[in-house]
């Protein structure tokens, strides 16, 4: 972005903060096996992305704040096949029996944390996760995972949509290309989510004594 560019978001107003509300969950999107591996989907800084969530996850852990996983899973014979596998016809390959779909070992799921599975690439779309949140009585959604320009991204807005408060630890996405993921934290910082760091999120994790409504 140019000064001048950057000076027309000023000028209109954009940029202004959501603040983290009284109970946040933690969305980890799409950090498997496939997505971290550069000779799959993943590549640019995804693999630093995931590593950095692990003392995020932990930290929401200690705090008892919800934690919620995403992936992506098609039918082994590929029935249930959406128009964006059109545009990346290989993400058909991702089944619940390839090794490339499931949770990276560094943040595997913990016994009573939500994994979601999913088709398309917002966590919101057909999932259920909109009333899961309602019903434990959050109102502010971390998002980390992959990509930035993708799925993290689609799940930010859809959050948005939702009534939820947006929250991006800019440490914890990742994107298989730089300019995207770049190009997308600085539109959803003027216009859908505050971007901060992983250690913004852990300081106010440590400064609050959380109770689900």
């Amino acid at each position: 972005m140019t000064p001048d560019e950057i000076e027309v978001f000023k000028r209109q107003q954009f940029g202004h903060r959501l603040g983290l509300g009284k109970f946040p969950a933690l969305l980890i999107v799409d950090f498997v096996n496939g997505f971290v591996d550069p000779q799959l989907f993943g590549g640019g800084n995804i693999a630093a992305a995931a590593a950095n969530t692990a003392p995020l996850l932990q930290a929401f852990r200690t705090a008892g704040c919800p934690v919620v996983f995403s992936r992506i899973i098609y039918a082994e014979d590929g029935s249930d096949a959406t128009v964006h596998c059109l545009k990346v016809p290989r993400l058909k390959s991702l089944t619940k029996s390839n090794p490339a779909s499931q949770i990276i070992d560094e943040l595997a799921p913990a016994p009573g944390e939500i994994v979601l599975d999913k088709r398309l690439p917002s966590v919101f779309f057909e999932t259920g996760l909109h009333g899961l949140l309602n019903g434990r009585g959050v109102d502010t959604i971390v998002v980390t995972g992959c990509t930035t320009s993708g799925c993290v991204r689609a799940t930010v807005l859809d959050g948005l949509c939702h009534g939820f408060r947006p929250i991006v630890p800019s440490d914890c996405v990742g994107d298989r290309a730089l300019s995207p993921h770049d190009a997308s934290l600085f539109d959803l910082s003027q216009k859908y989510a505050d971007v901060v760091s992983s250690e913004d999120v852990l300081t106010f994790l440590s400064q609050r004594n959380f109770v689900a409504a």
